[in-house]
């Protein structure tokens, strides 16, 4: 419980983006470091004050009109609607940000996330663009003006203003793709919040549901009583630590601290030993079948390997139904390890198949399911440094396969 609550914790703490808590009367009650910095205040400052602190004048009477709609029908919103939305700092001025709302009840009571991004350097780049485009147009005018005046040099004249214009045009394309960089990592941000806001929302409501029932049975024949919630907490806590491992798997290979380390495995025992592990959390009547075509030593990074077949077990478990069966089947020749995973699952449909390997992507068939959408991705990178390939065919409604192939690597001595 206190190595979930210090990533919960940290989390919060270390987010990039600013995180805002507010209760059903409009009141800041929670505000992370990041939403310190962009607004200008310290946490002494800023509790208990009205949300509307943070809004400009300009906009705090209509915003106070929206809040209460929205408290009277409150709905999921992320961020970027096409409109824009600026905050107000504690010094006054004005910053353009993008804001994605969350909610929660508790006791009765409406509780609101708000996750900040402040878009300050993005406007910059939209700015730039806005004046380079003018500028371009401005070269424009002038070339033909000056070709018409300077015909008896023509030639000479056209080549010099194609340059500049090739210059340009070339300035233009570059700040349009950091642009376009910009977007592309506020969208991952965006679905990162708006699945992280479910994720966590669900778990934590069960643990403070379930403690404060528990705490009411105080007599010795509601044992049973307690035990149930306290096994609610118990799931909540351990979802909890599962979506924060995938987040620091995915920190660790982003920062690229993900080392391979080389050893000989048996396979027959390494396969029993993953498959033995992974039956405390099989469905009913659920059963794993294992092959291995060959028996024999490999040499690769255990530690990898075994987070890799964890990983699509876990999958194949998941989305499977009682009473299905998971198949296991490893061929070892000429040094290479064909390993393969099959389940009898929802399976994937077409469209989403090219997308599965990105971060945060869920199949539309399995919003229902719990997940970050992060394990076929971190899966699809430890492959890459153990020097494979992975593939995966599906069918919706009849299940998934997934084949990945490693070459044996060099034993560090």
């Amino acid at each position: 419980m206190n190595i979930d609550a210090t990533h919960l914790t940290s989390l919060f703490e270390h987010a990039t983006e600013g995180i805002i808590l507010t209760n059903g009367e409009g009141k800041i009650i929670l505000i992370n470091p990041a939403a310190q910095r962009t607004f200008g205040y310290t946490e002494n400052e800023i509790i208990g004050s009205l949300i509307e602190v943070l809004i400009p004048e300009r906009f705090s009477k209509h915003h106070k009109e929206l809040r209460a709609g929205f408290y009277e029908q409150p709905q999921h919103r992320v961020m970027g609607h096409g409109r824009d939305l600026y905050g107000r700092r504690k010094d006054g001025m004005e910053i353009p940000v993008e804001v994605s709302l969350s909610f929660y009840k508790r006791d009765e009571e409406l509780f609101v996330i708000a996750f900040i991004v402040d878009i300050t350097h993005r406007k910059k780049i939209e700015e730039s663009i806005q004046t380079q485009q003018k500028q371009l147009e401005q070269m424009t005018t002038d070339m033909r003006k000056l070709n018409a005046e300077l015909e008896s040099k023509v030639e000479e004249r056209t080549m010099i203003l194609k340059e500049a214009l090739q210059e340009l045009e070339k300035s233009q394309r570059s700040l349009s793709e950091a642009l376009d960089k910009e977007k592309e990592l506020n969208e991952i941000k965006s679905r990162f919040v708006s699945m992280a806001s479910h994720e966590f929302r669900t778990p934590l409501s069960t643990v403070l549901s379930s403690a404060a029932l528990a705490s009411k049975y105080t007599q010795p024949e509601d044992q049973d009583k307690r035990e149930r919630h306290l096994k609610r907490i118990k799931d909540a806590v351990k979802h909890l630590n599962d979506l924060l491992e995938d987040f620091l798997s995915l920190g660790k290979l982003e920062e690229g601290k993900v080392q391979v380390t080389t050893e000989q495995i048996d396979l027959k025992e390494f396969l029993e030993e993953v498959t033995e592990e992974m039956k405390t959390i099989i469905k009913k009547d659920q059963q794993i079948h294992v092959t291995c075509q060959s028996e024999g030593l490999f040499v690769t990074d255990k530690k990898l390997l075994k987070n890799i077949l964890i990983n699509l077990l876990s999958n194949a478990i998941k989305f499977s139904g009682e009473g299905s069966s998971v198949w296991v089947n490893a061929d070892l020749k000429n040094s290479k390890l064909s390993l393969l995973v099959k389940d009898e699952g929802i399976g994937i449909s077409e469209d989403d198949q090219q997308h599965m390997f990105v971060s945060f992507f869920r199949g539309r068939n399995a919003t229902n399911i719990q997940g970050t959408g992060l394990g076929l991705h971190i899966v699809h990178r430890y492959v890459g440094l153990l020097q494979g390939k992975i593939s995966l065919e599906s069918k919706l409604d009849k299940g998934t396969t997934i084949t990945i192939e490693l070459p044996a690597l060099e034993q560090h001595q």
